[in-house]
């Protein structure tokens, strides 16, 4: 998980990664994070090869050991009018940017942002690379508890259980319901013809 920030042992590294590309519900959220070089903590990896249980421990201590990190949710309309790959784009620079320490150089999950730092785009980077997968956390386990209170909102479509993913669960409560607000209209278009 270190290959990569050994390169740059040196410098100040933020990485960002995102959650919630492909549902059909509910906002992006991506995440930056910029983790100090010592006093690592175990357990890091890509959020998706954890345990709910083992992200939220994570997702604790790395709030209280980041030297700078932030959260930006972007909602189903901006998704919607930028599509998914530039909402994303969108995200990660609005996370960048809303940081409170200036880092000296970007590491992304293989997306490139606009942005006057240096970068490095890393192909399954949250796998890959410390700061990247700590971003990944933070992202996961933020968009996960946003869902789980949406549900509370839209009860009848069970966003705790599938967090918005094109699950047999929530096509099933599409067919029964329609869409709702958080429904990203242009990710619905295949199922058009239920509704």
């Amino acid at each position: 998980m270190l290959d990569f920030e050994k390169d740059f042992k040196e410098s100040l590294i933020a990485g960002i990664d995102e959650a919630g590309r492909g549902p059909l519900a509910g906002p992006l959220v991506c995440a930056c994070v910029i983790m100090p070089k010592t006093d690592l903590i175990e357990g890091i990896n890509d959020s998706k090869k954890l345990s709910p249980k083992k992200r939220e421990e994570l997702f604790e201590q790395i709030l209280q050991t980041a030297l700078a990190y932030s959260i930006i949710e972007i909602d189903e309309k901006t998704i919607d009018e930028l599509n998914i790959l530039n909402a994303t784009k969108l995200g990660m620079k609005k996370a960048l940017e809303a940081l409170a320490v200036k880092p000296e150089i970007v590491f992304t999950d293989a997306v490139q942002i606009e942005t006057d730092l240096p970068q490095k785009n890393i192909i399954h980077g949250d796998g890959l690379s410390y700061n990247i997968a700590a971003a990944s956390i933070l992202a996961k386990v933020h968009r996960d508890r946003l869902m789980q209170k949406l549900s509370l909102q839209y009860p009848q479509y069970q966003f705790a259980q599938h967090k918005g993913y094109g699950t047999k669960l929530h096509i099933e409560k599409l067919k029964e319901f329609g869409p709702c607000p958080l429904h990203r209209k242009s990710f619905l278009k295949n199922f058009q013809k239920f509704f």
